[in-house]
């Protein structure tokens, strides 16, 4: 497996002196790799029926509900009517479309609030100046629930597509650049000091040692970054709806809440549900236990 030694090389400081942040590298990769080497692969039955068992529990609390008649079908209608919308629904295409719409703007949002969490958590982590202007504020947004951010631009941005990225990038972004803060605030004071004894500036501290000591907190970050993301974009699609914006999974839950359809309603609440589920098995999960095990951590989850 390449390793951070075959990517650094030499660095010549100007007092003539060779710095070779290589073998503070190899030491990052010696702490990533697992203690033994040997990797277990074990399907966990308990970690697929539980939440199934779960799944159907609360199915059946919602049928006895019905057949109590503790609301009239119109508010909470059975489990097989909805079932029913949303198989309708998947095949008429409707389901598909709209999980597109905001599939893809949630992808583009969140690829961005990468980009821009990361250098902006990265300066202000190194920056005296930018960390006492920029820390309290960062938390303060990160607390903002993420409706609140959709008036604001929607007065600016008119109801154009630029408002959905605008609330989405908003929410996301404190809480990755939060994430990569604590994670270089954890790093043992013992590395920055080898990588400064080594001869490596600020921008090599940060790419060859802190960023690589930071990455379970910044990958936190990350994934709740995801989290504010998905549901800053839900918050401006149920708002903001427009034959410009398309039909998104929040288009879909307003239109379904203004015609008092209750089985469209929980329909779109269950395709949210399973979006956000997919994303955190399919993406997250792999990563987070590929990163813990490489640096011999186990899942703080029973």
């Amino acid at each position: 497996m390449p390793t951070r030694e075959q990517s650094s090389t030499r660095h010549t400081e100007g007092d003539g002196s060779d710095v070779d942040l290589a073998q503070l590298a190899g030491g990052l990769d010696a702490l990533d790799a697992a203690p033994d080497g040997r990797r277990r692969h074990r399907f966990d039955v308990t970690g697929v029926l539980a939440p199934l068992a779960v799944v159907v529990g609360l199915i059946l609390l919602w049928q006895f509900a019905c057949w109590a008649h503790l609301k009239p079908t119109y508010i909470v209608p059975t489990p097989a009517s909805v079932a029913s919308n949303l198989w309708s629904l998947i095949t008429h295409g409707t389901a598909w479309e709209a999980i597109w719409v905001s599939v893809h703007r949630g992808l583009i949002g969140f690829l961005a609030s990468i980009v821009i969490g990361t250098v902006l958590g990265a300066l202000v982590s190194q920056v005296a100046l930018l960390r006492k202007g920029f820390r309290p504020l960062l938390s303060a947004m990160q607390s903002l629930p993420s409706v609140a951010w959709v008036p604001f631009a929607l007065v600016i941005f008119q109801g154009g597509p630029a408002l959905i990225y605008a609330v989405v990038l908003l929410g996301s972004v404190p809480s990755i650049a939060n994430g990569l803060i604590g994670g270089v605030d954890q790093t043992p004071p013992l590395l920055r000091e080898a990588g400064t004894v080594l001869g490596a500036g600020r921008f090599e501290l940060m790419r060859s040692v802190l960023l690589p000591a930071a990455l379970p907190t910044y990958l936190t970050g990350l994934k709740q970054g995801w989290s504010f993301a998905w549901r800053s974009l839900m918050a401006a699609e149920l708002v903001a709806t427009s034959a410009q914006l398309g039909t998104g999974l929040g288009g879909l839950l307003s239109n379904g809440s203004q015609d008092s359809d209750m089985p469209t309603v929980l329909s779109a609440i269950i395709l949210i549900l399973l979006v956000g589920v997919v994303v955190e098995l399919a993406v997250f999960d792999p990563i987070e236990r590929r990163v813990l095990r490489r640096r011999g951590l186990t899942s703080s989850g029973l």
